[in-house]
């Protein structure tokens, strides 16, 4: 059974740093890519990154202006979604998702979603 387990969010002031993970058991970084998006209320769902261990890539979608790193560590089953000189317009909830590494756009499985607020 796959599961995606994300954590790290919380509250932080602007200009302040978190480090999310996104715990993952039953399945292989070597086979899923591992995506990071976010959600606001009333927005469409924005990919940050994806880290494939297979193709060696780590690639962005500019959200995060360069302020968000993607990594995923296999012998501990979790990816990371670290981010710096947080806004607040970058409030949201963030998940992870895993997807075949030759269907990347396939996501197949998801997380429950990790709430970051960030405010004064």
């Amino acid at each position: 059974q796959v599961q995606l387990v994300e954590s790290g969010g919380g509250s932080v002031k602007p200009g302040g740093s978190l480090r999310l993970s996104c715990a993952a058991s039953g399945i292989s970084f070597l086979e899923y890519d591992m995506v990071w998006f976010r959600q606001t209320p009333g927005k469409d769902r924005e990919i940050i990154g994806r880290v494939s261990r297979r193709l060696s890539s780590t690639t962005y979608s500019g959200v995060g202006e360069g302020r968000f790193t993607v990594t995923a560590d296999n012998m501990h089953g979790a990816a990371y979604l670290e981010m710096s000189g947080l806004k607040p317009e970058d409030t949201a909830t963030y998940l992870c998702a895993a997807a075949p590494w030759r269907t990347p756009e396939n996501y197949r499985y998801w997380g429950q979603g990790t709430q970051v607020t960030v405010s004064y």
